[in-house]
């Protein structure tokens, strides 16, 4: 580890470069840019850092973040509360709204089924997604998983469990414009504008495969 002449300037250091995608050079460029600025836009930086972490919710409805119990997504009577799109995590629903081309609601999984990194399905927002499905009048549910392995067996095994629950809801996916492997939250947003708007029926996007 590299020694610095201040111990507090090396905890801000070692702190930051805990963030994903920072390395300690890059931490340690945060933190001179931090030690610069004022204590004023300083607290303002921290203050902002504290009150999400105390302040934010998760959905009860979909699990997207939330200033309320409720997000503004779910509240808003403009949205098409019929059509439900199932993501990964909070990263895809702000990049389809990027798109701003679809105006249905979300569900929010938390994550895609991987035995090898220990995540099953009790670790997912699924149940909740089957609750959604039985008690609203769900009539559409898009699948915009990640084009991966773990993410095509997650969307698998939604679509065999919906089929045994025998309710009418057309599961539609994501057309391909996404490569192979992608998630989407790289994805530019005029690839997956397209992808959006020209989603295909599950079924037949596995059976082509």
């Amino acid at each position: 580890m590299q020694n610095y002449s201040s111990k507090l300037f090396e905890n801000a250091v070692s702190q930051i470069a805990k963030l994903p995608g920072i390395g300690r050079r890059t931490a340690v460029r945060l933190t001179l840019y931090l030690l610069k600025q004022s204590k004023e836009d300083t607290a303002l930086f921290t203050s902002a850092i504290t009150e999400m972490k105390e302040g934010i919710f998760y959905c009860s409805n979909c699990h997207n973040i939330s200033d309320t119990e409720q997000c503004e997504i779910c509240r808003n009577p403009q949205r098409d509360a019929n059509t439900v799109c199932v993501v990964q995590d909070v990263r895809d629903v702000i990049a389809i709204e990027n798109t701003d081309v679809y105006k249905g609601v979300y569900h929010v999984l938390g994550g895609v089924i991987s035995p090898m990194n220990g995540i099953g399905i009790s670790e997912l927002n699924i149940q909740s997604l089957f609750n959604r499905i039985q008690e609203q009048s769900v009539t559409e549910l898009v699948l915009a998983l990640p084009s991966t392995t773990e993410g095509d067996t997650t969307a698998y095994y939604l679509f065999k469990h919906i089929q045994v629950m025998e309710c009418p809801v057309k599961i539609t996916t994501i057309a391909r414009g996404v490569s192979i492997g992608d998630e989407l939250e790289y994805t530019d947003e005029a690839t997956l504008s397209r992808s959006m708007l020209h989603r295909v029926d599950f079924e037949t996007s596995i059976l082509k495969k």
